[in-house]
């Protein structure tokens, strides 16, 4: 893994790298703007940690106070109950080996739901609610386009499910996630995929209500869908997670500006290999992961985007491969290579923020409202919760 977070970092020029620094100025700002969208829409933001997976961040989204969050492991899920969250979603389709974890969260006072999808897990579900004498809130997660899990609106198992579920207190609701909005490349695709998102949603929930089934909560959301609705009417809840870091798939998508982009990894200029035009440094997959999110976009921006220490994008630099512990830099579209000393800093912005944020055991903090000429002052150091 990459170096530990030191407590004692005055600048981004003091610790070793590779290490991932957090734009705080950027993601009050990215946080604001999702909090608003939802505030006009008259729904509850319940925001994804499973990008950062930082208490410290989360604290950011909601004043400090714990609020409505999602997970996508139950190690997430028992440490931001640690953390004094007890309103939590484990948005991954549960299994029955998980279920003595999702028992001991709810004897502690933690509202923890569930995802199913299937006549078996809700049977299960449902079995070790009597046994335990306790209610596992299950939703059932409905497929509105991306067909890796849920049922389709006129799927006969659905009222059968909700049926098992509701005779055992369990029934919550239903949870859908857009997840081909991650390839629509308009506005106009966007909207349409949070009309598809809201409309699949709803028209489960109305099928289970006919059958006299109590639906509380109509859960949606995807970063780019998110942002692009326009109407959520029949919804109670909206997820995203990338939103308050943003990325360059996100960029790419049109979602975010490149100036939004919270996340960043510093790495430092180790060699050069001018007859291949490379700059080489110390920072490669395993400091930005395998991610190539943008390859499939228009725009193919490699492993990242590359900027001076202060963060100012260097024109026509791209992280264009990676080995284990290795980066390379080169120029293109015309661009000149730029003479990059050795132990020059760098930082490089990512296609896929959850995946880059993982391989990093915290986050420096700096604040861009502050001025900076070269070396950004560290703020803050911020952990991931643990067991990530």
């Amino acid at each position: 893994m990459t170096t530990t977070p030191s407590t004692t970092a005055g600048t981004l020029a003091d610790p070793d790298t590779p290490f991932a620094v957090v734009d705080v100025h950027k993601a009050l700002r990215n946080i604001d703007r999702l909090a608003t969208k939802a505030d006009q829409l008259g729904v509850t933001l319940r925001p994804h940690v499973k990008t950062a997976k930082s208490l410290d961040v989360a604290a950011l989204m909601h004043g400090a106070a714990p609020n409505p969050v999602t997970v996508s492991t139950l190690a997430e899920a028992e440490a931001f109950a640690d953390g004094g969250y007890t309103d939590i979603t484990y948005a991954v389709g549960i299994d029955p080996h998980k279920l003595p974890r999702v028992l001991a969260l709810l004897r502690r006072g933690v509202t923890l739901r569930v995802l199913l999808d299937s006549a078996e897990q809700a049977a299960f579900v449902a079995e070790a609610s009597r046994r335990a004498g306790i209610g596992i809130p299950a939703q059932i997660e409905i497929d509105c386009d991306g067909h890796r899990g849920g049922l389709k609106t006129d799927d006969p198992a659905l009222l059968d499910i909700g049926h098992t579920l509701h005779d055992a207190g369990c029934l919550d609701g239903v949870l859908t996630h857009a997840g081909e909005s991650y390839f629509a490349y308009s506005a106009q695709e966007q909207r349409l995929a949070a009309e598809n998102e809201r409309d699949t949603a709803v028209t489960a929930a109305g099928k289970l209500r006919a059958a006299g089934l109590p639906v509380a909560t109509v859960s949606v959301g995807s970063t780019p869908t998110a942002h692009a609705a326009e109407d959520l009417t029949g919804v109670t809840e909206l997820r995203a997670s990338t939103y308050v870091f943003f990325d360059l798939v996100m960029a790419g998508l049109g979602v975010c500006r490149i100036d939004d982009l919270a996340l960043s990894v510093v790495v430092t200029v180790i060699g050069h290999r001018p007859e291949y035009g490379w700059i080489v440094t110390d920072g490669g997959w395993m400091a930005m992961s395998r991610d190539r999110g943008t390859a499939a976009q228009p725009q193919d921006q490699g492993y990242g985007l590359v900027t001076d220490l202060a963060g100012r994008p260097i024109p026509g630099l791209v992280m264009s491969a990676a080995s284990q512990e290795h980066g390379t830099i080169t120029a293109r579209d015309g661009a000149t290579l730029p003479d990059l000393p050795i132990g020059t800093r760098l930082r490089i912005l990512p296609n896929h923020a959850c995946a880059t944020a993982a391989q990093h055991r915290g986050y420096h903090v700096i604040d861009s409202s502050r001025t900076a000429t070269h070396a950004p002052a560290v703020q803050a150091v911020w952990n991931r919760v643990s067991g990530w």
